[in-house]
């Protein structure tokens, strides 16, 4: 009886040892997969750090048919790859918390209408925001329906950013001619998009040819 018990509690000892380890594990391989890459300047740096984005961007980009490109620089724009990204808090006296402008979040920064709308048009409603692959597929899912309702260029970064700020239908009106500071940031989207273009160009094949080895 005695040895039983103190083998129950060896036994004990050592599955909550390998508990302790395996949850030690998932914690880290979680916040690997969710920290940000280290060089976000560089689109070859980005998807060789992190070669599972890159296959789901070629998924999402061949679904929706847009380039790889623009929603990358978006999405940098967006939350610079933070995948629980929140507008910043305002403060009253810059003591007190007012809340924050908007309900925006993760990767992509959707509204909560928007990212509802997108569930919706797609199927798709256990898909969540702080998921790269998810946020990814929803700018694709957004440049094509701005595609389909103001005739605007998948390529077109520029515009593509001024329709993904101020809604299609804001930039139908031209909402966003009277802001200067947002007309400047599309330019710096569609900057960055074309340096992420040529970037890409230069280790796609490379890019194509590791993800077929990848699991």
């Amino acid at each position: 009886m005695w040895h039983s018990r103190q083998n129950e509690h060896i036994k004990y000892k050592v599955d909550m040892k390998r508990t302790a380890i395996y949850l030690l594990l998932c914690s880290l391989l979680a916040a690997c997969a969710t920290t940000p890459p280290s060089n976000r300047d560089d689109i070859c740096s980005i998807f060789s750090q992190k070669p599972k984005w890159y296959k789901s961007a070629v998924k999402s980009a061949e679904k929706w048919g847009g380039p790889i490109h623009v929603p990358m620089a978006i999405i940098y724009q967006e939350s610079s790859f933070q995948h629980n990204a929140r507008p910043a808090m305002q403060y009253f006296l810059w003591v007190i918390p007012r809340g924050r402008p908007s309900n925006a979040y993760g990767y992509s920064q959707a509204l909560d209408s928007t990212w509802a709308r997108y569930q919706k048009e797609t199927g798709s409603r256990f898909k969540d925001r702080d998921n790269f692959a998810n946020s990814y597929d929803f700018v694709q899912w957004y440049m094509h329906t701005t595609y389909t309702t103001n005739n605007v260029s998948k390529w077109d970064a520029e515009a593509q950013y001024l329709n993904y700020h101020e809604g299609q239908g804001g930039y139908a009106r031209g909402t966003h001619r009277s802001k200067q500071w947002l007309l400047t940031t599309a330019e710096r989207v569609a900057a960055r998009a074309s340096r992420y273009h040529t970037q890409l160009a230069k280790c796609k094949d490379r890019l194509d040819s590791a993800s077929s080895s990848w699991f």
